[in-house]
């Protein structure tokens, strides 16, 4: 059985990597890996390194990123990337074609194996955030034929949406495994080795933060981190922070940050363009508190019981532990949430987005499927 997996970003290839370690062991599996997107870009950290040095053979590249980090350019990256992912597909000819999430380079994806008859299994359907990630999420839902959500919640919608129930596996999530196969522990003086900024010593009380552009508050962008940054400005603690995506806004969000440096040189931040698996859980594990908006701090903060400060829509409706804290993205709600998730510390760990072991229950499932191409609107009766 051929089976291509789709990076499309770094986050894809940290959730996935614990289903490609199980399929690359599994001798019915011939496992194939596409990188695409921002996975192959330097400026955010070009994760195909990564990737290939974890031991996977990277069968194709798909360069698809327009730059301009706005709607148009966006919208335009999803074009070039169904032309490119079509072309790579036909030269793998896969029978099962593996896609998670909900970023609009899967998408592009999603519509070049579909359009090829190619079977479609889609991981972390179901769910429900802000954002243009909620249409592109469930879009690829409607071309998937085979469904692994990570919640029950996120199963029965898939069901709702008029998806087979026999299709849909709510197994849990990738993230427990990444989480529970990452280091406990990490020096300093290995984070000295990358990223831009203040020297940060981890064996103190630090904030991790992430923020990702809203594509459909696109306008408010830079707005929004200038009241971040001042907030942590005012917290007095270290920074370790992490540049946003690609979507657009992300310029925007990307020069307030750089202007914050410039004038604000007191403030002890570092900055890094990205982490692989093996870094990041233990700093998010270690952080005294996450901030900002990345669906991380919901999803895989939810297994170490580390506080969260979630900022503003981009995550609205996505299940969430008692763990988080949702603020609208202004100042000194912000700095105020932050003071209370320091003074509260450590939250008790959540298995709502299930345990280790989700990785080999999907392989084990996904082994005996029957690749198929034609799918029916199933209505299920109310009751």
């Amino acid at each position: 059985m051929k089976i291509t997996v789709a990076l499309v970003d770094r986050a894809n290839y940290g959730r996935l990597k614990p289903i490609m370690t199980e399929m690359k062991d599994r001798p019915e599996i011939q496992l194939q890996v596409v990188c695409a997107g921002t996975m192959l870009l330097d400026r955010f950290g070009k994760a195909i390194n990564v990737v290939a040095a974890d031991g996977f053979n990277i069968d194709e590249e798909v360069y698809l990123e327009i730059d301009g980090s706005n709607p148009g350019t966006m919208t335009k990256s999803i074009g070039l990337g169904i032309i490119e992912f079509t072309s790579a597909f036909r030269r793998l000819s896969p029978d099962l074609v593996l896609l998670i999430g909900d970023r609009y380079e899967a998408l592009a994806a999603a519509i070049a194996a579909t359009y090829q008859n190619i079977c479609l299994i889609h991981v972390q359907g179901g769910e429900v955030t802000g954002s243009i990630d909620e249409v592109t999420r469930h879009a690829i839902t409607k071309m998937a034929h085979y469904h692994f959500p990570a919640t029950q919640r996120s199963g029965n919608y898939i069901v709702r949406m008029g998806e087979e129930p026999h299709t849909v596996f709510p197994l849990g999530c990738p993230s427990a495994d990444v989480v529970s196969n990452a280091p406990k522990t990490l020096t300093s003086d290995f984070l000295e080795r990358s990223g831009v900024g203040a020297k940060i010593d981890i064996t103190k009380p630090y904030l991790l933060v992430l923020f990702h552009p809203v594509t459909t508050e696109y306008a408010e962008a830079q707005s929004q981190m200038e009241e971040l940054l001042q907030a942590l400005k005012e917290t007095g603690e270290p920074v370790i922070l992490l540049w946003p995506n690609i979507d657009a806004g992300s310029d925007h969000i990307s020069g307030a940050i750089r202007r914050f440096r410039e004038y604000n040189p007191g403030v002890l931040l570092r900055a890094y363009k990205n982490f692989e698996p093996e870094i990041y859980i233990p700093l998010l594990t270690k952080a005294a508190c996450a901030v900002g908006n990345s669906s991380s701090f919901i999803r895989e903060a939810s297994f170490l019981g580390t506080p969260v400060v979630l900022i503003g829509s981009r995550q609205d409706g996505r299940e969430r532990c008692e763990a988080v804290i949702r603020v609208e993205p202004d100042k000194n709600d912000i700095l105020q949430a932050i003071r209370f998730q320091l003074k509260h510390g450590q939250y008790p760990v959540s298995a709502l987005y299930g345990s280790p072991g989700a990785s080999k229950q999907i392989v084990d499932i996904i082994v005996t499927l029957k690749p198929y191409s034609q799918k029916r609107l199933i209505y299920i009766k109310e009751t």
